[in-house]
């Protein structure tokens, strides 16, 4: 089953630039891409920096609107009907962004659950079996500002899981972590996957997508280079892993 369907997806960006006589000028960050993802699986985007995968990660989550082409969540016109996307889905974006600092983890997960509507019951249980979920329970009244990144990032996952989605969006959740912190999030994501849940991610990390992604997407200037199951892709290009694929593909605009 199909939960998400992209078909000639374009976007375009218009600026001005100059000081006096401006004149507007158009970017195409997304020149006519397309790809499905299946229910339960989990969908690599990659490509190097200003490829267009945020873009896409954008409009995936109705944060950004398409200038052209048809894009479907859940089986929704990202266009048409936000209202009935935005319950279903959520989003986390690597760094340290989309929490409170000041606050506790359990306070942040409680702020979360409000703008979701979730009632003070439902909190109550749900709240504390997340903290568990991403290791945290021990320090769920510690503030966020005394937290490493690992940490941070575990409970943006948390974070990501409140309203229960039905599809996570995760843009370099990665990104700046040591390697046993990125290690025991890899593990969570598994663990949401053998849980049902269909995960799109982005990363710059080859290994990362090969070790987690059924398929990927290797998008590039706005197109997608390669798509397909991610060992078929690699034995059908003649490479011997992921990294030698998308060095092949990419070329230099690797970042890895």
């Amino acid at each position: 089953m199909k939960v998400i369907e992209v078909i000639d997806l374009k976007r375009v960006y218009n600026s001005k630039i100059g000081i006096f006589n401006k004149k507007s000028v158009a970017t195409q960050a997304l020149k006519g891409i397309s790809f499905s993802v299946e229910k339960g699986e989990v969908f690599g985007l990659l490509g190097p920096n200003g490829a267009g995968k945020t873009t896409t990660i954008k409009i995936l989550t109705t944060m950004l609107l398409p200038t052209s082409g048809k894009v479907t969540i859940l089986g929704n016109d990202v266009s048409k009907e936000t209202n009935k996307i935005r319950p279903r889905i959520n989003f986390i974006f690597g760094g340290e962004r989309s929490l409170y600092w000041r606050l506790s983890a359990y306070e942040n997960l409680r702020y979360f659950s409000d703008l979701y509507k979730i009632d003070i019951k439902t909190q109550r249980k749900a709240i504390p079996e997340l903290l568990e979920l991403v290791g945290l329970s021990e320090k769920a009244h510690h503030k966020v500002e005394t937290f490493s990144k690992g940490m941070k990032q575990r409970l943006q996952i948390a974070r990501g899981l409140i309203n229960k989605p039905e599809i996570l969006f995760l843009d370099e959740p990665t990104i700046g972590l040591d390697p046993t912190s990125a290690i025991e999030l890899r593990k969570i994501i598994k663990n949401l996957v053998s849980k049902g849940t269909t995960i799109l991610i982005t990363t710059h990390y080859m290994q990362e997508a090969e070790e987690l992604c059924d398929r990927v997407s290797i998008i590039s200037d706005g197109q997608i280079l390669a798509i397909g199951e991610t060992s078929n892709l690699i034995k059908e290009n003649g490479e011997k892993n992921l990294e030698d694929l998308y060095l092949k593909v990419v070329g230099d605009g690797y970042e890895g």
